[in-house]
């Protein structure tokens, strides 16, 4: 389990599986899916391991946005539509920024991961991502 000192709460790890053009990649994350969790984020975090990451899941497919205030490591945003497809991806995210990300397009979810993490595995739009929350 981990703890978050910020949130007050434990969240349990799970396992999250991205199948690329390459392979699979494992992540475990934590999975974000009330308001109080997505509002706080990876915000505070002075690490994230490269086989971590946090989903936000929000629901409904809808234009979501993000950002980056009170998060001191850089990110990768991984914006992924209900069906598992990730739809848009925003590499290398600067941290402390108050500029918005936008996933330009409807997405249920957002995958955060350690920046660069993308790059390296190859990630790219169109792959698929396997979690309970998506419909597959």
């Amino acid at each position: 389990m981990l703890v978050s000192a910020h949130l007050g709460a434990f969240a349990a790890e799970e396992t999250l599986v991205i199948e690329t053009r390459s392979g699979t990649e494992t992540f475990q994350i934590e999975f974000a899916n009330t308001p109080k969790l997505r509002s706080q984020g990876l915000m505070f975090r002075q690490s994230l391991a490269a086989d971590k990451g946090m989903l936000f899941d929000f629901g409904d497919p809808q234009e979501v946005t993000m950002w980056m205030k009170n998060t001191y490591i850089s990110l990768d945003m991984i914006f992924v539509r209900a069906d598992g497809i990730i739809h848009r991806i925003q590499r290398d995210t600067e941290p402390h920024s108050l500029a918005t990300i936008s996933s330009n397009g409807n997405v249920a979810a957002v995958l955060e991961v350690p920046a660069g993490v993308t790059q390296r595995l190859n990630i790219q739009p169109g792959d698929m991502v396997r979690h309970e929350m998506f419909s597959q």
